[in-house]
């Protein structure tokens, strides 16, 4: 049963309008002011809201504005008895789905809830596709290495918890596709996985990104942002290279980790996020805590469970079958049937010192496909790849 919010400061029309919603098979609630408005939204999740324009404390426009930081998907009607072309267009660019002038037409406000409630059920149904997308486009975990037996054992184990996971590695091991499969194999994953780029925001920017700010909170804050917390609310929040965060910044995850609230830059009011944390470094957070540049109290927090993600270099075992996956996925993306590789360019590839990794190899792989004729052979990967590496006593060739 679609449920119906209904904001007007004259008891009479609440009590009109709710009971013509609840005759038409809807469930409506009423409130009396923008401000109750706000506190309805929340405790409860509407389908559509009618609401007047003018009225006590906070009218109906503001009200609008932070319905849609609240709330962006639900579609607002708003109505008035002192219409004019001027408000309504005014409405309408504020991020209202209609306008009605008072007293409404029946038929006319019924039709307008019934579009209302269909664009809703078209935006729901749309994320729905995109989560499913989503969860499509998690890569799979390529490997049958012992570390990577054990990294998948471990997800196993721990994605239907809640606890929190720190994932260590060098850059381009995979840490990011280990934190989506615990997303994807956990009770949320139904919910977001939010991705936060650490070492990519400028330090005075991470707080604004991870917690949002209110409008005006400084000077370039033209209005109201939501941050990467509240948009992961009901699902995971991966916070990347987490090593290279400020301690300022650090200072308020650890809060929002103790108390799962947060606060808007610029705002007193807190806000309950329901997140699971899943963070990744490449650095040694045990040195960064010697070096007082991360904060221990905060890595005690994230570090319930630690997954280190190896080095290629450390499961060469498991290249011959992550080139033959990189061969079908590049050419796929070409458009083109996968080409051939000899065992002895296999065996050679085995042989390279990784620098780069999991993301290395696969530059390299597209590199061969496009420079090599109809197969890949071990003269090609001397001619392409380098520098080589004795893996039994680390000598490179």
């Amino acid at each position: 049963m679609a449920k119906v919010l209904i904001v007007d400061d004259e008891p009479p029309i609440r009590r009109t309008l709710r009971e013509i919603l609840q005759f038409e098979k809807y469930e409506a609630d009423e409130a009396s002011d923008g401000l109750e408005c706000l506190a309805l939204f929340e405790k409860n999740k509407y389908d559509v809201v009618l609401m007047d324009i003018k009225m006590p404390k906070l009218d109906g426009m503001e009200t609008l504005e932070r319905l849609q930081a609240l709330a962006p998907e639900t579609p607002v009607v708003m109505i008035s008895g002192h219409a004019t072309i001027d408000t309504a267009v005014e409405a309408v660019k504020k991020g209202a789905f209609d306008f009605i002038a008072k007293p409404p037409d029946l038929n006319r406000l019924l039709i307008t809830i019934r579009n209302a409630l269909d664009k809703s059920s078209l935006i729901t149904e749309t994320k729905v596709l995109k989560q499913k997308v989503s969860s499509s486009k998690t890569q799979e975990m390529i490997g049958e290495s012992e570390p990577m037996l054990q990294i998948k054992r471990t997800i196993e184990t721990v994605a239907p918890t809640e606890a929190r996971i720190l994932i260590t590695g060098k850059n381009g091991t995979g840490k990011e596709l280990v934190a989506r499969w615990v997303h994807a194999k956990s009770h949320r994953s139904k919910g977001p996985i939010v991705e936060v780029n650490c070492a990519a925001i400028p330090s005075e920017l991470i707080e604004s990104e991870l917690f949002g700010h209110e409008k005006g909170s400084f000077t370039s804050a033209h209005k109201q942002r939501i941050g990467k917390f509240e948009q992961a609310n009901g699902g995971t929040i991966f916070l990347d290279e987490i090593g290279d965060m400020s301690l300022d910044a650090q200072a308020k995850v650890l809060r929002a980790l103790q108390e799962s609230k947060i606060t808007r830059v610029g705002g007193e009011k807190e806000i309950k996020v329901d997140v699971r944390v899943i963070a990744a470094t490449n650095k040694n957070l045990r040195e960064e805590i010697e070096a007082k540049r991360f904060r221990e109290d905060l890595y005690h927090r994230l570090a319930v469970i630690i997954i280190e993600v190896p080095p290629l270099d450390k499961r060469r075992d498991d290249i011959p079958i992550l080139v033959e996956h990189f061969i079908k996925q590049v050419c796929g993306e070409y458009g083109t049937p996968p080409k051939k590789i000899s065992k002895a360019a296999l065996a050679a590839l085995q042989k390279v010192h990784w620098t780069g990794n999991i993301r290395e190899l696969r530059n390299v792989v597209e590199r061969l496909i496009i420079l090599s004729n109809k197969e890949i052979s071990e003269e090609d990967v001397k001619r392409y790849v380098g520098p080589f590496q004795d893996p039994m006593n680390g000598e490179q060739k």
